[in-house]
Order: C-alpha cells, then sequence, then structure tokens
C-alpha cells in the first residue's frame, strides 16, 4: 500500500500551470477598484435587466435567492496580470435570469451601483459561461470584492465582472463602458492578451 493517494499530486507548480500570456499566480485576491466601494444593502439590492425595447425585467434580493443557484470554480485573470486559479463561487446563471427574456440584442452592457460600466458580447453570458456571484469561497461576498453581488465572466479579463452589480441593458448596437472608453480592449480575452485597444 503506498503512502500517497491515488490521484493526489500535491500543489501545483507555477511551471506546471497553463496561464494566459503575460499573467503570474498569486493566493492573494487582490482589491482593485475605479472608485470608492459602494455599500449596498440587501434590503435595497436588486437587478433589472432592460430590454432593446425598454421592457424591464427586476429581481429583488429575496427573488434573486429563491432561483436556482450553482457553485461554479473557475480561474480569474485581472488586465494587471494577475491570476487567481480555482476560485470558487455560487451565484445564479445568466442562463436561468434571461431565460424568460425576449430580445434580439446582441451586446450587453453591465451596470453596476457607483456607475461603473462594462460591455459584452450578449452570446458571452449565455450557455454556461457566466452568472452573477454572491458568494465566494463558501461566505457572503464582501463588498471590496463585489458584494452583495458581482458579475462573474471568467472566460475575459476580470474588469468584464463587474463588481456590485445592479442591471443589464440589452442592445442591438456595442457601447462601451467605463475602461472601455479609457482605451481598454471591448472584448478582453486573456489568452489573445486583448488588454488595451489595437491588442
Amino acid at each position: 500500500m503506498g503512502i500517497v493517494s491515488p490521484g493526489f499530486h500535491g500543489r501545483r507548480r507555477q511551471g506546471d500551470v497553463k496561464l494566459p500570456p503575460g499573467q503570474y499566480l498569486t493566493d492573494d485576491f487582490p482589491v482593485l477598484s475605479a472608485g470608492p466601494t459602494p455599500r449596498v444593502g440587501q434590503d435595497e439590492w436588486e437587478f433589472v435587466v432592460t430590454t432593446e425595447t425598454g421592457e424591464r425585467h427586476r429581481w429583488s434580493w429575496r427573488e434573486f435567492l429563491a432561483l436556482p443557484s450553482e457553485t461554479p470554480t473557475v480561474d480569474i485573470h485581472c488586465v494587471t496580470k494577475w491570476s487567481k486559479l480555482g476560485t470558487t463561487w455560487t451565484g445564479v446563471s445568466l442562463d436561468t435570469l434571461l431565460a424568460d427574456v425576449e430580445t434580439t440584442a446582441d451586446y450587453a452592457l453591465a451596470r453596476s451601483y457607483g456607475g461603473y460600466t462594462t460591455n459584452l458580447p450578449l452570446e458571452d453570458l449565455l450557455d454556461g459561461r457566466a452568472w452573477l456571484a454572491y458568494r465566494f469561497d463558501g461566505e457572503d461576498l464582501h463588498p471590496e470584492h463585489g458584494g452583495p453581488v458581482r458579475l462573474l465572466v471568467p472566460h475575459l479579463y476580470f474588469w468584464k465582472s463587474a463588481k456590485w452589480v445592479h442591471g443589464l441593458d440589452l442592445l442591438t448596437q456595442d457601447e462601451p463602458g467605463f475602461w472601455e472608453t479609457a482605451g481598454y480592449h471591448d472584448y478582453g480575452d486573456p489568452w489573445l492578451e486583448q488588454r488595451y485597444q489595437g491588442d
């Protein structure tokens, strides 16, 4: 009988991990924000999807928590070059939230409490690729990391995972958000190193 259990490989070293170009591993969870941290209580939080025709779909905190949740474990990559692997979140899939929303939109603009915005193709929010996350590592999401709820789109640079998310505007034409109007890439694929316009 061996000393090591089958399937145990020890800790992964950075050399064993495939990271997007220009990224380095961190065990920390750096806090980066474009402004002050909004403090939004669960009793005042709501999520609003506004279609291109102006139709609104709203969820209060209680209605949101009543939806089926998922617990994805994903790697996240920040445009400032850190990557954190195997992060575990709890949230509601955007597939669930948008299931009954009629739209012909191709784009979404995420809006946050505090005024932050970021743009995404709508298809990047569907098919199990994006969540509204309200827990991280089994704990309620702290405000500095976007609590009570943040958008989680792990296949794109982390600025696309808007903190303190309040709603989505569904659009027929792309509309740049906060960092995109400041010169960041409209899409932000870390594997293509799409950090800035022109990358």
